[in-house]
């Protein structure tokens, strides 16, 4: 069984860490390129919701560390949390009912979005909510094996670098958001990677079609605009991220030549 309290808390920060998601369309310097990730089979299309990176990580016994994309910031029965981008405010109920797995340690990865106390989450907050509401999608979660936990932390850093993190597919995911009743970042249906547009323009269109406001609003008052979709297997074996914004100033610096 593993005890959160025993652990070296850099190996369970390098080990629990969120992958970077590679762009559709490779990018260079802030500009796509043609060249596209490569999909086969059926692809699962999600809202990429404009939040900040939030993750819960439970052991059997049920404790529980809550950590932004980089750092630790507070455990079960911690007398002081520390309060960046209203993570802990925002998922410690969360966090004491979620599932916790029979062995190793279960990591659910969260979008923390909207206004808190203390002001914008992101920057992209009032699209999302015209007061101070804040929010929490569920996007991916992945099950790490004990004895991970014991290696070096160079060793850990490199086995999640090189994949070694193994994350739920699709089924799982959904399973597990209905069983903790927390909403999932919005679905948009799927199709077969023969069907995934692979120019620029034509990227650029689908994303508008198939996404043209967000589906992840907390209120009425938010500008409603979207940052983009993920595309993923149903496997997770392959997963990439297009972005409205990307497109837009990738063909207006095209102008400008």
């Amino acid at each position: 069984m593993t005890d959160l309290r025993t652990l070296d808390l850099k190996a369970l920060n390098s080990a629990t860490k969120y992958p970077q998601i590679d762009t559709y369309h490779e990018i260079d310097r802030g500009r796509l390129l043609e060249k596209t990730v490569a999909f086969s089979g059926e692809v699962y299309l999600t809202e990429k919701v404009d939040g900040t990176n939030a993750r819960i990580i439970v052991a059997p016994n049920g404790d529980y560390v809550l950590g932004n994309r980089e750092h630790l910031l507070h455990a079960r029965g911690d007398f002081i949390a520390n309060p960046a981008e209203g993570i802990v405010d925002a998922l410690r109920g969360l966090a004491g009912r979620i599932t916790a797995p029979e062995a190793g340690l279960r990591v659910y990865y969260l979008e923390v979005y909207g206004m808190h106390s203390g002001g914008k989450i992101t920057r992209a907050s009032a699209e999302y909510t015209g007061s101070q509401a804040v929010g929490y999608r569920l996007f991916d979660a992945v099950s790490i094996a004990p004895d991970v936990l014991t290696r070096p932390v160079e060793a850990i850093s490199a086995w999640r670098k090189n994949g070694g993190q193994r994350f739920h597919t699709e089924q799982e995911l959904s399973a597990a958001a209905e069983q903790n009743a927390v909403a999932l970042t919005p679905r948009l249906g799927s199709l077969p990677s023969s069907e995934l547009p692979t120019g620029l323009k034509e990227m650029q269109d689908f994303l508008a079609e198939r996404l043209p406001a967000t589906r992840a609003a907390l209120d009425d008052g938010g500008t409603g605009r979207p940052e983009g979709i993920v595309l993923r297997t149903a496997d997770r074996s392959v997963i990439a991220k297009a972005r409205f914004e990307d497109y837009a100033r990738t063909f207006k610096s095209r102008t400008k030549r």
